[in-house]
């Protein structure tokens, strides 16, 4: 009973991610003038989720190198130093009539097309696979709607069979994918209620463990003889007590992964030391690769449209860093070197392309109808004040951070 009441406990706090850390950190003044790559291993993983660059490119929003010129962002990514990218995966993210949800509508399709340009480019390429029609993470794991009737032994056929032929389709399509994300932010489970880490009846991780097995095994018969990896990710990355709860009850249960992934927004989930922490404590205890899979930070306060951003001035108190270009390269240069001095492996920048635009919204009025979620939510982008580009999509320096 204990054990389940500190699952619930976790499960609730993990779906509140908006409440920021309580650091009480005062906010430095910062000054860079020169803007110095990360000391970091070459090898160092240095990526970036750009799942919404479709949508970004359709609203006419241009890019611009540090000279003002105009270019494909992901060279000037690859410019950059970046080295691979990220992208979302939803199995049918429209409503009957086809109206898409929004939030970059990365069905396959959308995600081959970007993994082609990036494979292109030289780029490596990780695929998130969210097994659902729309956004997942601890708050919400919605099942996709041609599986919401299926029993417990068609579920697991159902993720089976849509890994294999998803990862048959982007080899056949010469874009295979480098590291294969099964869900995505797992600490509150996938598929719900089936796939539930919490709140049941006690075997919630038998069911849980059983759904990542079908879907690992799908995934094993798809690559046929690629070295493509397997990752299991969690929100809250400096949270050793919810890797702890989660990964003993998943090894216990004899799920065969290869890299954990983590999610770092230090306003909500705490200083870069305590992931330092959480870090060197999970790749001793389970001998796993360790990602920071999500991560950013913001350049600015300002919001440029009708949806509030999601960090404010009581956020950067918190985190200690100002949202400034140099706050914003500051932190970032703290991370990196801290997650490799960790022994972490590598780091992926969320959305550094998502900016402002028409028609670029976390999610449509179909998006919305779909996740119920009324009058709160609105259109629009909470984070475009992340981007490593500005307003006028010239890149900032703090993107040097990355440069080798």
């Amino acid at each position: 009973m204990i054990k389940q009441l500190t699952a619930i406990a976790f499960a609730l706090m993990a779906a509140t991610l908006s409440t920021a850390c309580e650091s009480n950190q005062e906010t430095q003044t910062l000054t860079v003038t020169n803007y110095e790559k990360a000391n970091i291993a070459s090898s160092f993983i240095k990526g970036a989720d750009v799942s919404t660059l479709i949508d970004m490119e359709k609203a006419g929003f241009k890019y611009y190198d540090e000279n003002s010129q105009e270019k494909d962002v992901l060279a000037i990514l690859k410019d950059n130093g970046f080295n691979y990218v990220r992208l979302r995966l939803w199995n049918d993210p429209k409503d009957a009539n086809g109206n898409v949800y929004g939030g970059g509508n990365n069905d396959l399709a959308t995600d081959l097309e970007i993994a082609k340009r990036a494979k292109a480019l030289g780029f490596k390429f990780l695929l998130d696979f969210h097994y659902s029609d729309f956004w997942t993470d601890p708050g919400k794991q919605i099942k996709p709607k041609a599986w919401e009737n299926l029993s417990f032994d068609d579920l697991n056929k159902a993720i089976r069979d849509y890994t294999k032929e998803t990862i048959e389709t982007f080899k056949k399509e010469g874009v295979m994918p480098d590291i294969v994300q099964i869900g995505n932010e797992l600490n509150s489970g996938m598929l719900w209620p089936d796939g539930k880490s919490w709140g049941s009846d006690g075997h919630e991780f038998d069911r849980l463990s059983q759904l990542l097995k079908s879907a690992i095994e799908g995934f094993n018969e798809g690559k046929g003889n690629s070295d493509c990896k397997v990752m299991l990710h969690l929100a809250k990355g400096p949270d050793n007590g919810a890797f702890k709860w989660w990964f003993d009850e998943i090894a216990a249960h004899g799920v065969n992964f290869d890299i954990i992934g983590m999610s770092m927004y230090t306003w909500w989930d705490g200083p870069v030391s305590q992931l330092q922490d959480n870090i060197k404590w999970v790749k001793q205890t389970y001998g796993k690769d360790i990602i920071i899979v999500e991560g950013g930070y913001p350049y600015t306060l300002e919001n440029t449209d009708s949806l509030p951003n999601d960090f404010n001035a009581n956020d950067a108190k918190n985190s200690g860093y100002p949202a400034t270009v140099e706050g914003q390269y500051s932190y970032l240069k703290s991370l990196l070197e801290g997650s490799d001095n960790a022994g972490a492996t590598g780091f992926f920048y969320w959305e550094p392309t998502w900016k402002t635009g028409p028609n670029v919204t976390w999610l449509t009025k179909a998006g919305m109808d779909y996740i119920n979620c009324g009058s709160e939510c609105k259109i629009g982008n909470a984070r475009e004040n992340q981007a490593l580009f500005d307003e006028t999509g010239k890149v900032l320096p703090s993107i040097k951070v990355f440069n080798n």
